[in-house]
């Protein structure tokens, strides 16, 4: 937030915004200290209003902004919003508010609700009050509980006295099912009776129920009046009627026993529990059976405003519009909504699945872009370096890929652990891509001193040696490898107990199944110095050795080798040059 030379209030006022900035800056994720501090800007100079300090409308705004920038479903705010430009600066602005708050949440009943009706009070040029209640008909006009939109409609129709464009909205809701379809057939039904016959029915079908009427009148031999004959023909366009009101009847029991289940219609930070999230599953399984493309889609709307914190449903979403034909921008759209607005970085996989999109749509550039984006705000996730690398490999080839690997290590913000993983990920690449397992092989062997305390290094190291192809000519050699294996990691390695007996049990398997005659000699060995008692095991002979060592008479170096910090030894011992900078895998 800017500072405008103070916030617009007292001194008290003014550090009480900045200690709440603060606390916002810290964590913008806790929608509490948003609340606290949207409140205390609100409560500036004793309540804002059109006669307030610049400073403090402008302290106000960036505010409400940011706060709703944040978290754009919460529709109780835009309106809250609107409400407080209308008392500062007039309609203008309070309408640029509402068209903010309804592009950020389409689908907000209550929001096109207040939006129209305050549209009706403040315009009086009655089609551009029609055009906003038309657009909201778009969006929200199908859902089950859109009768307050439906019913201001029908008000402000009323108020304008215009009885032809109230039945034609009726004609229209009398299709929809909704919570409260039976009252507006009600209507419709006694409005229908008042209207010209015209405007009840299309030419061609009028034209048949009077030729039905005219031939059933000569068929019993008694010719009708044009007022029975109208009678007639309203009498048949009423069981017309009753027909689709028993369709919408239909239609809306099939959908009653899911929104009876849906507790929380609208978003908020507090998580759903688990058969909130149930029932939508379900009721996206039962829409997208019935088959019925803007109903599927209106359904997947409200979903994703109610579990926008839940990335299984816009994964599903996207992959709903990728399988209907022509609808890559709709899924497009779908994957920008869900990572520039909703889901937390912190679960990076939506953003992966957009950046395979995008390069699927030959967008490689912007694969890329999405894929460096997770990277720099998560430098340790294993998921993005790896997917990054991949995508560099398809679209570049190896080399490409390893720079990947390579420039993720050197880096001074990827701990430890990860660079461990992200090693294991390079070797593999070099066995399985490249058909070089040599130079898999002295990349792991390299390694082991800088990351014997990542049980993901030592677990990928006998995988590969165990995963080299078997004969009789190479058998002897790889048991070699193997115990060789278990050797550094049994003596490098600061791993729990529990940990190297995990991984032992690796070899002892190994020994076992494939192991040749004398292999049992060995394996005892194994099996007594891992999982024997401390007299006799390895563990219990270290621990002895530890006690006579005095850490404290070792230099530097030695001393941080010693207890295991090898990321701390690097740095002692890393070469200025930036090339050349930490444990080089491959160099």
């Amino acid at each position: 937030m800017g500072d405008y030379a103070g916030y617009g209030g007292s001194d008290d006022e003014n550090a009480e915004i900045r200690r709440l900035n603060a606390e916002v800056e810290a964590d913008t994720d806790n929608f509490e200290s948003w609340e606290k501090l949207v409140r205390a800007c609100e409560a500036l100079d004793g309540g804002l209003n059109r006669n307030s300090s610049p400073q403090a409308l402008a302290t106000l705004r960036d505010s409400y902004d940011r706060f709703l920038l944040k978290f754009p479903l919460l529709f109780g705010y835009w309106k809250k919003y609107a409400d407080l430009e209308f008392n500062i600066a007039g309609p203008e602005s309070a309408e640029i508010v509402f068209e903010r708050g309804c592009a950020s949440i389409t689908n907000s009943v209550d929001l096109w609700t207040d939006y129209c009706n305050f549209k009706m009070e403040t315009t009086h040029t009655p089609h551009l009050v029609r055009e906003v209640f038309e657009r909201g008909a778009e969006n929200v006009g199908l859902d089950f509980l859109s009768h307050p939109f439906w019913d201001k409609y029908l008000e402000y129709e009323t108020r304008q006295e215009a009885h032809d464009k109230i039945f034609a909205i009726l004609s229209r809701i009398i299709h929809i099912p909704m919570h409260q379809y039976a009252r507006y057939f009600d209507r419709f039904r006694q409005l229908a009776h008042t209207r010209p016959l015209t405007e009840l029915v299309s030419a061609h079908k009028l034209a048949q129920y009077r030729a039905e009427v005219e031939a059933e009148a000569l068929q019993f031999g008694h010719p009708k009046t044009e007022l029975e004959i109208e009678r007639d023909i309203r009498a048949k366009i009423d069981g017309s009627y009753y027909q689709i009101f028993q369709q919408t009847q239909t239609e809306t029991n099939k959908r009653w026993t899911y929104e009876a289940e849906i507790k929380r219609p609208y978003f908020h930070v507090t998580e759903l529990d688990h058969a909130q999230l149930n029932n939508w599953r379900k009721y996206l399984d039962f829409e997208e059976a019935e088959g019925d493309y803007r109903r599927i889609v209106v359904l997947y709307e409200r979903c994703i405003s109610t579990c926008a914190l839940y990335d299984e449903f816009w994964f599903r979403y996207a992959r709903w519009m990728m399988a209907q034909k022509e609808k890559e921008q709709e899924a497009r759209n779908i994957y920008l909504r869900a990572v520039t607005l909703h889901v937390p970085i912190s679960r990076p996989g939506i953003r992966l699945q957009f950046a395979y999109f995008e390069e699927s749509q030959g967008r490689v550039d912007v694969a890329r872009d999405v894929h460096a984006a997770v990277v720099s705000t998560i430098p340790d996730c294993v998921e993005a370096i790896v997917s990054w690398a991949n995508l560099e490999r398809r679209q570049s080839g190896l080399d490409a890929a390893i720079e990947v690997y390579k420039n993720q290590i050197d880096s001074p913000v990827v701990d430890i652990f990860t660079k461990a993983v992200l090693v294991t990920e390079w070797a593999f690449l070099l066995w399985k891509v490249k058909g070089s397992p040599d130079e898999a092989h002295t990349a792991f062997a390299k390694n082991a001193e800088w990351y014997a305390d990542s049980k993901h290094f030592w677990q990928k190291w006998f995988e590969f040696e165990l995963g080299q192809p078997t004969s009789s000519t190479v058998e002897a050699e790889r048991f070699t490898r193997v115990k060789a294996v278990w050797t550094e990691m049994r003596a490098k390695s600061r791993l729990s107990a529990p940990i190297k007996q995990e991984l032992s049990q690796v070899y002892m398997d190994y020994l076992q199944q494939r192991g040749e005659k004398e292999s049992m000699e060995e394996f005892l060995l194994v099996d007594r110095e891992m999982f024997g008692p401390q007299s006799v095991s390895f563990a219990g002979k270290a621990q002895q050795g530890k006690d006579v060592v005095n850490f404290q008479e070792l230099d530097d170096a030695t001393r941080l080798k010693a207890e295991g910090n090898y990321y701390s030894f690097w740095q002692l011992h890393r070469d200025p040059d930036p090339n050349t900078q930490g444990p080089a895998p491959f160099n």
